[in-house]
C-alpha cells in the first residue's frame, strides 16, 4: 500500500482537490453539460443504442460533484458537502425534467405506446439494480479518486466514467416520469443511488489513504476564489445588459 502512494506528492493533492472542486461547482457551464449528456442519454435509451448512451456518459460531469461529497465527508467540510449536495440534486432536478419532456415531445417517433408496454434492453438494464453494481461503483469511485491525484493516469478518467454509468439512471428516470410508470421511476433512481453510495465509500477511503486531511485550507481558498469569480462574471453580465439598455433607449 506504501508504494502505492509514495509518489503522491503534496502539489498533486492540492491541484485534484482545486479542480474538483472547480469541476463541481454548480455554475452555467456545469449545467450546460449535464444537460447534453442527459440528451444524448436519453436519445440513446429510447432508440435502444448503446453507443449513444456510452458517449453521454464520457460528456457527463456528475461524478465530480459526487467524489467531492466524499472529500468533504473525508475532511469534515460541511460547505463543500452541501455545495457538491446542491450540485447534485439541481443536475438531477434537471436532467429528469429533460428527459421526460424529450420522451414526450418524440412519443410517436419512437412508438411511445407500444416502447412503454415493452421496454427495450437499454432501458430494462437501468431499473433492476442489484448488489453488483454496488462493487462496480466502489471499485469505479476507487480508481477515479486514486486517477485525480495522478496526472498521468487521467486518461482512464472516462472509462471510469462509463463503468459507473451515472447519467443513463437519471435520464431513466425522466422516462419513466413521461411514461408515468413507478416502476421505472423507482428502478432507475435505485440503480443511481446505489452508485452514488458507491463512490462516495470509495471516495472516502481512497482519500482517507492519502492522508489528504491538511488540504481542508485548500478547499476554503478553492471555493472563495471560484464565488469571487462567479460574482465578477454575473456582475458584467448585468453590466453588460444595462448598457444594451441604455444603448437601445438613445435610439
Amino acid at each position: 500500500m506504501y508504494l502505492l502512494f509514495r509518489d503522491i506528492d503534496e502539489h498533486n493533492k492540492t491541484k485534484a482537490i482545486d479542480s474538483l472542486v472547480v469541476d463541481s461547482t454548480p455554475k452555467p457551464a456545469f449545467f450546460f453539460m449535464v444537460v447534453m449528456s442527459v440528451l444524448m442519454a436519453s436519445f440513446g435509451l429510447l432508440i435502444n443504442s448503446a453507443s449513444v448512451i456510452i458517449g453521454s456518459m464520457l460528456i457527463a460531469p456528475i461524478l465530480s460533484p459526487i467524489l467531492s461529497v466524499g472529500l468533504g465527508i473525508t475532511l469534515g467540510d460541511n460547505t463543500l458537502i452541501r455545495r457538491s449536495g446542491f450540485t447534485i440534486i439541481k443536475s438531477v432536478l434537471y436532467s429528469v425534467g429533460l428527459s421526460a419532456v424529450t420522451t414526450w415531445l418524440l412519443w410517436s417517433q419512437i412508438g411511445g405506446n407500444d416502447l412503454r408496454n415493452n421496454l427495450n434492453p437499454e432501458i430494462l438494464s437501468r431499473i433492476e439494480p442489484n448488489i453488483v453494481y454496488l462493487f462496480i461503483a466502489i471499485v469505479a469511485g476507487l480508481a477515479t479518486a486514486y486517477a485525480r491525484v495522478k496526472p498521468e493516469m487521467s486518461d482512464t478518467l472516462p472509462g471510469t466514467a462509463i463503468a459507473v454509468a451515472l447519467v443513463p439512471p437519471i435520464a431513466t428516470i425522466g422516462i419513466g416520469l413521461a411514461f408515468l410508470d413507478l416502476t421505472i421511476i423507482s428502478g432507475a433512481l435505485s440503480l443511481f443511488i446505489l452508485n452514488g453510495i458507491g463512490i462516495i465509500i470509495a471516495a472516502m477511503f481512497m482519500f482517507s489513504l492519502m492522508n489528504i486531511y491538511s488540504k481542508k485550507h485548500v478547499v476554503e481558498k478553492t471555493i472563495e476564489k471560484v464565488d469571487k469569480q462567479q460574482e465578477e462574471l454575473a456582475m458584467k453580465a448585468e453590466a453588460e445588459k444595462a448598457r444594451k439598455e441604455d444603448d437601445s433607449n438613445l435610439r
